[in-house]
């Protein structure tokens, strides 16, 4: 067997793994899960009347088509903190030394948790997003073209953002220290372009909102789904989300390659 069917057949061992960790443990993931979805609910139905005047003074309708790209991103961000949990939970349980020393192909434990977490966050967005639909979010102008676009960033910026979840799980001793250093992935969403316009922020601040990592995706997902101006913002999401994942990969390789202590 070639060195590549090696490494498909055990990352496909992995990834089921994961997968059935998940299945037998939903907790996490739901409660990860419910935290966009009841940001949505509470900026939608009780910030949305006002918050709608610095976007046009549209309604509430106008403002769930305004947020619900956001949260879909926000939503990546928050699920991917259980790749952290599990990385983190694995390598202090001892599995990730155990699978040091078995006749498998290195890389497929850290794909495993990878591709696992990206399914995982695809299929949280989607979720999230019936909840858009249901509560009145439409986008009746994106083309098929656009659409594929659109799912091909979300999947894009899932896979950046679970490399650095892993990351930061395989340097943290615990699992809760992992929980809260992949915090930021929930908290820099608040900090962008998800809820309120950068031209309604204070001077200082629309620079550091305007050009973190996820101002630009939300931007694109809007123009891609709503028809809105993209500009040079579908350059700056392809750019960051390259960034992040070969960050994410060479963090997490060089932690899994480091010799245990």
């Amino acid at each position: 067997m070639s060195s590549l069917s090696l490494a498909l057949r055990d990352s496909s061992t992995m990834l089921r793994r994961n997968l059935l960790h998940a299945r037998r443990y939903p907790s996490l993931t739901l409660n990860l899960l419910m935290t966009p979805v009841m940001l949505l609910l509470l900026f939608v139905y009780i910030f949305g009347g006002a918050m709608s005047g610095g976007i046009g003074g549209g309604g509430r309708d106008e403002y769930i088509a305004y947020i619900v790209p956001g949260i879909l991103l926000m939503t990546i961000g928050s699920t991917v903190v259980g790749a952290a949990v599990s990385v983190s939970t694995d390598m202090s349980e001892g599995i990730i030394a155990r699978f040091r020393t078995m006749a498998i192909h290195r890389g497929s434990v850290l794909i495993g948790h990878v591709v696992g977490s990206v399914l995982q966050s695809i299929a949280s967005v989607v979720l999230v997003g019936l909840v858009g639909v249901a509560i009145g979010f439409r986008s009746t102008d994106a083309s098929v073209l656009e659409w594929l676009a659109a799912f091909g960033l979300i999947a894009l910026y899932a896979l950046a953002l679970t490399w650095i979840a892993v990351g930061m799980g395989m340097a943290s001793p615990n699992a809760e220290a992992a929980s809260n250093s992949a915090m930021p992935l929930i908290l820099l969403p608040l900090i962008s372009s998800a809820f309120t316009p950068i031209d309604s922020m204070p001077g200082w601040f629309q620079p550091i909102a305007e050009y973190q990592p996820f101002t630009p995706a939300i931007e694109t997902l809007r123009g891609l789904l709503l028809g809105t101006e993209i500009g040079n913002n579908g350059w700056l999401a392809l750019g960051w989300s390259i960034a992040l994942i070969a960050l994410g990969y060479r963090w997490s390789t060089a932690q899994f390659k480091r010799d245990p202590k």
